[in-house]
C-alpha cells in the first residue's frame, strides 16, 4: 500500500507542473495507475517473502526481490508510459480533452517506478521481521 501514496504524488505534481486540472479523466487515470503500482509492490514483497522463506535474511531477501522485480516492473510500466503517450499528447480526434489522463499516468508511473524499487525494500525491511528459526 505504500506506492498508492507515491502513485498519488506523481500524479498531482504532473498534473500542476503541466497545467492540468484533476476532472474524470484524470481519475480514470489514477485508478488505472493504482491498480499497476499496487501490483508492482506486491510483487516486491511477495518474492522478498519467498526468498525468506528459503532462509535468506531480511536485508538481502529485501534487496534480491528489487533487484530480480526490477526488470519486469521496468518493463511493464515502459510499456504502459509508451502506451499513454499518444494519450497525453493529444494524437487523435478531440483528443485535447483527455490529455490530463496520459499526464496522469505517465507522471504517476514514472514517480512511483522510480521510488518503489527503493521504498517498497526499506519499508519492508523496517516493517517485516526475521524469521525465527524453528527447531522440533
Amino acid at each position: 500500500m505504500l506506492t498508492v501514496p507515491l502513485a498519488l504524488a506523481g500524479a498531482l505534481i504532473s498534473l500542476w507542473v503541466f497545467g492540468k486540472t484533476l476532472n474524470i479523466f484524470s481519475e480514470i487515470g489514477i485508478i488505472m495507475l493504482i491498480g499497476l503500482v499496487t501490483k508492482n509492490g506486491i510483487l516486491i514483497v511477495e518474492f522478498a517473502n519467498q526468498q525468506k522463506e528459503k532462509g535468506m535474511k531480511l536485508i538481502e531477501a529485501a534487496r534480491y526481490a528489487a533487484a530480480a522485480r526490477f526488470r519486469p516492473i521496468l518493463m511493464t510500466s515502459l510499456a504502459t508510459i509508451l502506451g499513454a503517450l499518444p494519450i497525453a499528447l493529444a494524437l487523435g480526434g478531440s483528443a485535447t480533452s483527455r490529455t490530463s489522463m496520459g499526464v496522469v499516468v505517465i507522471g504517476g508511473l514514472f514517480f512511483s517506478l522510480v521510488l518503489t524499487l527503493f521504498v517498497v525494500p526499506a519499508m519492508y525491511t523496517f516493517i517485516s521481521r526475521e524469521k525465527k528459526n524453528e527447531t522440533p
